[in-house]
């Protein structure tokens, strides 16, 4: 994907999150959705069994395992279907997309000036606060448009 492609990506994903980054109490009931429904359905483990093709125990189990966090999508999929709901999985940034790269470059610019900076000094040629201002953003800037796989390597 280029550089611009990637950004255009980052903003659409935005504006389709933004919703549930704005829902700040979005989290499981402490029994899970899927017994939360169910019960507010008024269906038994066996009625849902029998949606299911499984049996009353089973349910029980798809139940403790949502609640634990140790059930499979195709699982809360096959359940969310039986009790005429649908499955929304979404993983939702703490900020927007565009945010965290700038700030991930903006990082990895600091770095590099750390480096550079350290070596000026050395040779009497340390940069004035605004000029170093000046190419933190330029770097950012560039590290932004290049933006691959590589903003996201460790060194």
């Amino acid at each position: 994907m280029r550089p611009e492609e990637r950004a255009t990506a980052r903003r659409q994903l935005d504006k389709r999150l933004f919703l549930l980054k704005e829902e700040k109490d979005f989290t499981s009931p402490p029994r899970g959705w899927l017994k939360a429904i169910r019960e507010a359905l008024g269906m038994t483990t066996s009625q849902l069994g029998k949606r299911l093709g499984v049996t009353q125990s089973r349910v029980v189990a798809i139940e403790q395992a949502e609640a634990r966090g140790a059930i499979t999508l195709n699982s809360l999929e096959k359940a969310a279907q039986a009790m005429d709901c649908r499955l929304v999985y979404a993983i939702v940034p703490r900020e927007p997309l565009e945010k965290i790269v700038e700030e991930r470059a903006q990082q990895k610019a600091k770095k590099s000036m750390i480096m550079t900076s350290h070596t000026m000094a050395l040779e009497a040629q340390e940069l004035e606060e605004d000029d170093k201002n000046e190419l933190l953003k330029n770097l950012t800037r560039k590290l932004i448009e290049k933006s691959g796989s590589s903003l996201w390597e460790d060194e």
